[in-house]
């Protein structure tokens, strides 16, 4: 296997990581509760879709 013959320095090692930062993921409101959620995900506390139900969550626990 193939060593380096020299090592990298910091900068160059930082610039080669300089696109490894996370970002935070986008948002967008629900079009019928009003609550945040991913674009083009079902909406996690009505269980809708586009304005049409998908999955129906029990209110009763």
């Amino acid at each position: 296997m193939a060593l380096p013959k020299r090592r990298h320095s910091r900068s160059r090692t930082r610039k080669r990581r300089s696109h490894h930062a996370l970002t935070t993921p986008a948002l967008s409101i629900c079009q019928d509760c009003g609550e945040p959620k991913e674009p083009h995900k079902l909406c996690g506390s009505c269980g809708k879709y586009n304005k049409s139900s998908v999955y129906v969550i029990d209110s009763e626990v």
